[in-house]
């Protein structure tokens, strides 16, 4: 076997990692100075050392009706149960607690995207009373703990009231991603067999006032196809008193809440002792094939996960302005724009709009209003505003002491323009990586402890033990410059605890690849498969790749599309790029790269050489990609994410399924088209 061979052969069970080392940026003195956090030994408190015992630290930042008997119950591996004993209720925590000290304190600014309406200002003292209006409208339609109601909503307060509403009465909420079809609400709705739907009427997005309601029809008809009848759907007005949708209400089915609560007003309900390791909500991960996943995460261990990372990782202090631009219908908005902040008294901003309407400089308008100090979005929403905007934060006066972002890998040339622009070169950021299924974060720096380095999320938080095995079942070791797939070696308690209905999926998906002993009630024996791909530099710093099918077998090299799209972005006039395989009868699989460029920047083939270049001279002349192709725009969801899966699709001639539910569906013709012209 020649030299050549064997490296092919060897490269065969790793992903290539091509990706430089980064400079370490550190926390300003002024950061470090006012920080929750400062404290160098506690990674060591929560070492394995003192496992379980460690995350005692994060529930007692909750107030407990009952304390538990067991921190850890494994009995029934992988299945984890937290604080089993234990009583408590997450809407008393995020609300009802802070009424002594903070209840004129501003809780939510809900800003409309109609710039011309006044920002909403809702105190711990209004959302108290109009989240017990809503539970006792809930309990007299005879909703109960651990029923399962669907919630359909944008991003409006009503959001986070119809949430705390139900945590407050133990009910089992579902939040299902406004943008979403009513397809996806209604498989949602028959998977969870829910009786009631809560949605509104309209909403504003880009400009236009959209019927929200048509989709909670569609939602109905989908789950009772299905199987599953719909016994009331709940209409929140946009406007109260003004039906703003074109889809009629449906005698004896539909009711405006608005309307209802109007006999509620004055209502006082009692917070539910809830068993800690009792459902709280189930979140649905949306693949783009096969049934969604009802993620089921828990009461006590939730909520004390969240706060805990919500106050050290983030930083948050109940006098600061916090901004995370996610949507709530994602488990980054349970987490970090609902539950997190809210159990620690912060003020929270709840945005209705997109972030670059009705220009890139809306984001900074409302943030200098606010005078908004910290500061989450994703690497999509930068790179948006950085394609569309790069300039317009110089504009604004605001100042941000924290900056997180989440969701998926950030690029290097990304991450520093929005450390230097963005932050103005003076805000801490932590890039952090986590999952729906997870609850929380799993890595990231701590923002006044640890320097931040591009590119790289960071080690384990506390109590997270990250490490990373080959195809081989063998941990790779940090600096062996090999990725491999990133697992977590014990339970935490922000985990979800299996899948709604389907604990063998559950097992199966995320326990069983690496399982020693499927017997086994010992938690050393039931690694967490996370399925991203990662690699473990010297410092013990995590690099997250992407996900483990996010990956190119070029000629038996496998590539990491993240890096590939990384060394695109080195290209200067470069705004976007997303790279997918697209079948080779030589090589088997090339990458294909798309990018959209700045605006004012005209398309050429020159601009398309100096991205292949780039990618030859960044990872190495195996990875030049088969094409290079200059779009207009990229295939995105509502939230703004890359549809990656559409793009492949698009270069290997498949049928690209239902685009429909796209922000802007009419691109993918648009390119296809393009295609076929070979420019």
């Amino acid at each position: 076997m020649t030299k050549t061979d064997e490296e092919t052969e060897a490269s065969e069970a790793q992903i290539a990692v091509h990706w430089q080392e980064e400079q370490y940026f550190k926390p300003p003195t002024s950061f470090i100075a006012q920080a929750n956090m400062t404290d160098s030994d506690i990674r060591e408190r929560f070492s394995l050392d003192n496992y379980p015992e460690c995350f005692k630290e994060y529930a007692d930042l909750l107030d407990w009706y009952e304390y538990w008997d067991t921190t850890l119950d494994t009995s029934d591996a992988p299945c984890w149960k937290w604080f089993v004993g234990g009583k408590i209720n997450v809407c008393y925590n995020c609300v009802d607690r802070h009424l002594d000290k903070h209840k004129n304190k501003t809780a939510i600014h809900f800003v409309s995207e109609n710039e011309e309406e006044r920002i909403e200002h809702i105190t711990f003292q209004e959302l108290y009373v109009r989240v017990n209006e809503f539970a006792a409208l809930l309990k007299d339609m005879g909703l109960k703990k651990g029923d399962r109601v669907t919630v359909h909503l944008p991003m409006v307060p009503e959001l986070p009231i119809t949430m705390l509403a139900c945590a407050r009465l133990g009910i089992i909420h579902s939040v299902v991603f406004g943008g979403f079809s009513g397809k996806a609400a209604g498989e949602r709705i028959e998977d969870s067999k829910s009786d009631i739907l809560i949605t509104m009427d309209s909403y504003y997005r880009a400009g236009h006032m959209l019927d929200h309601k048509k989709k909670a029809d569609e939602a109905v008809e989908h789950a009772r196809e299905d199987g599953h009848d719909v016994k009331k759907v709940l209409v929140w007005q946009r406007y109260p008193g003004k039906y703003s949708a074109v889809t009629p209400m449906v005698d004896g089915r539909d009711v405006f809440v608005n309307d209802l609560l109007k006999k509620y007003r004055g209502a006082r309900v009692d917070p539910v002792k809830m068993p800690a390791e009792d459902p709280l909500f189930l979140m649905y991960t949306s693949g783009t094939t096969g049934k969604p996943k009802g993620c089921q995460h828990s009461t006590g261990g939730y909520l004390s996960y969240v706060t805990g990372t919500s106050k050290y990782v983030q930083d948050i202090h109940p006098e600061d302005v916090y901004w995370c631009m996610a949507d709530i219908g994602w488990i980054t908005g349970h987490s970090y724009i609902v539950y997190g902040p809210l159990a620690l008294a912060a003020s929270t901003v709840i945005f209705e709009g997109a972030p670059t309407y009705p220009d890139p400089g809306r984001p900074w308008r409302i943030a200098e209003e606010l005078d908004v100090n910290i500061f989450h979005t994703s690497p999509t929403a930068i790179r948006a505003l950085r394609k569309v905007g790069p300039d317009e934060p110089k504009k604004y006066n605001y100042n941000f002491k924290h900056m997180t972002t989440v969701g998926e890998p950030i690029e290097p040339e990304v991450w520093r323009w929005y450390y230097n622009v963005v932050g103005k070169g003076k805000a801490v950021i932590v890039d952090t990586w986590w999952q729906t299924e997870t609850g929380g974060f799993l890595c990231s720096t701590l923002p006044a402890l640890d320097a931040m380095k591009p590119g790289s999320a960071g080690p384990g938080v506390p109590g997270i033990h990250p490490v990373i095995f080959d195809d081989e079942d063998r941990e790779i070791k940090p600096g062996e410059r090999k990725a491999g797939n990133i697992c977590i070696k014990a339970p935490w308690p922000g985990a979800f605890q299996t899948i709604w209905g389907n604990r063998e999926r559950y097992v199966d998906t995320y326990y069983g690849r690496y399982c020693k002993d499927k017997n086994s009630k010992d938690w050393r024996d039931w690694p967490y498969l996370a399925g991203d791909a990662a690699l473990l530099a010297e410092d013990g710093y995590f690099r997250i790749l992407g996900r483990l099918d996010d990956v190119i077998n070029v000629a038996g090299h496998r590539l990491g599309t993240k890096e590939l799209e990384s060394a695109s972005l080195v290209v200067e006039e470069v705004a976007e790029a997303a790279v997918v395989p697209v079948k080779d009868d030589i090589k088997g699989m090339l990458p294909d790269v798309y990018i959209s460029l700045k605006p004012g920047i005209t398309p050429d083939k020159a601009i398309a050489a100096k991205v292949s270049d780039a990618i030859c001279d960044e990872i190495g002349k195996i990875a030049r990609p088969k094409h290079v192709w200059i779009v207009p725009d990229m295939p995105k969801t509502r939230s703004g994410k890359i549809m990656r899966r559409v793009l492949a699709a698009i270069s290997n001639d498949e049928d690209t399924g239902d685009v429909t539910t796209l922000s802007n569906p009419e691109i993918v013709k648009e390119i296809q088209e393009m295609e076929k012209k070979g420019h």
